[in-house]
């Protein structure tokens, strides 16, 4: 059975706000995200339909704080909590803060293609 930890899956982004470790396993990206200080990354969704993530996330909070704002209302999810992002989130970030995220590896790709290329010209990738 395909299986990961945090300090196995490969970091794929280590900035001063952000760490992020992640495996594919059987069509499932699974993340490792860490997030250092409180950041609102809204500019890195750019270009996405209604600059918002479209890939639906599965996850868990470990520790801290994490907000999936939409449209029309918020989702604060906390330590301890299990929580589904459904697409058209904008998320927003707490220091301190680590979850771990289940997501299908294509639809993600397809986001991160996008955060990545906003990454860049913003010069934080």
């Amino acid at each position: 059975m395909p299986r990961t930890s945090k300090t196995e899956a490969p970091v794929v982004l280590d900035i001063p706000t952000i760490e992020i470790r992640q495996l594919e396993l059987d069509g499932y990206a699974v993340t490792f995200t860490r997030y250092k200080v409180d950041a609102d990354p809204a500019p890195v969704f750019r270009g996405l339909p209604n600059d918002a993530c479209q890939c639906p996330h599965w996850g868990v909070v470990l520790s801290g704080k994490v907000v999936f704002r939409y449209p029309d209302h918020n989702e604060t999810y906390t330590a301890g909590d299990v929580y589904y992002g459904a697409p058209g989130h904008v998320p927003l970030c707490f220091a301190d803060t680590e979850v771990i995220e289940f997501s299908p590896a294509a639809e993600l790709a397809e986001t991160m293609a996008a955060v990545g290329k906003n990454m860049q010209m913003a010069g934080r990738g």
